[in-house]
């Protein structure tokens, strides 16, 4: 047995070796995400302001904010007495009333990819050094930790919400997680996999993914067949996360994708041959079709894939607008219900009624009979689409990379 010693030699080596890990700690501490993160929580929680009672006959606008991340968003953010804005590399979260900052979150150095709201959280998903894997989950109401989760994913995505669970979509891979981060579904083409053979339809292109309860709806089109639009129908949390649960499988000729989804049926565009919306139930069969008219491009983003849809759930409808129109679906059989010509955007619920955005201002319209009952004006400066959300009193209008919030004149 070796003989422990304790000789002045023995002690320098023994300082020296101590001394050269406490620089490696150093520097990992330093270089450690923690140290580039700004990270300012609310003094209070947000409280839940009190529905309106009446919509305006007239608005002004309270505060404006701007967005300069890469994190598109369709539509406003608000959630549980807050509205979640991308700011960057971070996020900040506003009151809806007077647009002051209640906490903010910033990674420096690193690009805010998507940004979601769900569980009364807000989920920033930022870029690391394998593509858009780096999420953090903050408490809506005071900004502070929730959970955290970093894995490889695609250097571009989307978000996937529901009140069930969140994730991202790219081109080539979705993924869902709970609400502490943890992944209950992933699907696509897996550039690095664990174990081969799990992914059942590598190779193909994701056009849409969307997720309700239990039930994941992907669209997507395939080398082998490229003029076939693929529906599956998948389970959100399958037994094993890594291979998908699949029930459903509907082959459309010609170019479409997903556009809504109920906890049973999805809602699908098929552009060519000829414009068409499908409604679908949970054994693939057709309960719904409807000729309708061209969804222009103008209801993409330029440079961003059809993942990035104009969709918003209203208190009895899904909606989708195309561009051009705004589509109202019945929240079970998602047939459509309602069709809104002249919108500019989604709209949102306020006192009963439905808030549609429109060239010149906000029209009111009885979402059951489709009727507009009168326009509130607004003047607007941009010129693309306009999504609209309420709190309380405070309506809030998504135009590009401005939000801007609305109140009672």
């Amino acid at each position: 047995m070796a003989t422990l010693r304790n000789t002045a030699r023995d002690r320098k080596a023994a300082l020296a070796i101590a001394a050269v890990c406490a620089v490696a700690v150093a520097g990992v501490a330093v270089s450690a995400p923690i140290h580039r993160v700004t990270h300012t929580v609310a003094e209070a929680p947000a409280s839940l302001p009190a529905e309106a009672a009446a919509v305006p006959g007239a608005v002004v606008e309270a505060w404006s904010q701007e967005d300069t991340s890469a994190a598109f968003t369709p539509k406003p953010l608000p959630v549980d007495g807050v509205v979640a804005i991308p700011q960057g590399t971070g996020v900040i979260a506003v009151d809806p009333a007077t647009g002051e900052v209640r906490w903010r979150y910033e990674r420096r150095g690193m690009p805010l990819c998507s940004l979601s709201t769900s569980f009364g959280a807000v989920q920033a998903v930022f870029e690391g050094r394998e593509g858009c894997g780096e999420v953090t989950s903050l408490a809506a109401q005071t900004g502070q930790y929730r959970a955290t989760r970093a894995a490889r994913n695609a250097e571009s995505v989307a978000p996937v919400i529901s009140n069930d669970s969140v994730g991202t979509v790219s081109p080539h891979w979705v993924e869902l997680w709970r609400s502490d981060l943890v992944r209950t579904l992933e699907y696509g083409t897996n550039e690095v996999p664990q174990e081969p053979g799990m992914q059942p339809h590598e190779g193909c292109e994701i056009t849409a993914a969307l997720t309700r309860k239990g039930n994941v709806a992907v669209s997507e089109r395939c080398p082998e067949d490229p003029e076939t639009s693929h529906v599956r129908l998948m389970k959100a949390v399958p037994e094993d996360s890594r291979k998908p649960e699949l029930s459903i499988e509907i082959d459309l000729k010609g170019q479409g994708h997903v556009v809504a989804i109920s906890e049973t049926h999805s809602a699908v565009y098929l552009e060519s041959p000829s414009p068409r919306l499908y409604s679908f139930d949970a054994e693939g069969t057709l309960v719904g079709d409807r000729a309708v008219a061209p969804a222009p491009n103008d209801a993409q983003v330029e440079g961003r894939p059809a993942m990035y849809q104009y969709i918003a759930d209203l208190p009895h409808h899904m909606s989708w607008f195309d561009g051009e129109r705004l589509y109202l679906f019945d929240p079970e059989t998602l047939e459509v219900a309602q069709v809104f010509e002249g919108a500019i955007g989604t709209g949102a619920a306020m006192a009963g009624r439905l808030l549609v955005p429109v060239a010149d201002g906000i029209a009111v319209a009885n979402w059951s009979t489709g009727e507009v009952e009168r326009v509130i004006p607004v003047t607007r400066d941009s010129t693309g689409p306009v999504s609209l959300a309420v709190v309380g009193d405070t309506i809030l209008e998504q135009r590009d990379i401005e939000l801007v919030a609305l109140r009672p004149a």
